[in-house]
């Protein structure tokens, strides 16, 4: 499943698995230093591993 969306700085994104657990996904405003790049501030569960796409190895003994 995937999805696309359009997303200003202070808006969230959730996903919720089935046990009621969340992520929270937030655009951060960007810092004019860094106008090549979108910030996001993500908020999970411990049990939830965050790593990225570029190191991330599809194991999940990261």
């Amino acid at each position: 499943m995937a999805l696309t969306l359009g997303r200003k700085p202070g808006e969230k994104i959730y996903i919720v698995d089935t046990q009621g657990r969340q992520i929270e996904i937030e655009v951060v405003k960007r810092e004019e230093k860094l106008s090549n790049y979108t910030q996001l501030r993500i908020s999970a569960p411990q049990e939830f591993q965050i790593v990225r796409g570029e190191i991330y190895s599809g194991s999940s003994s990261n």
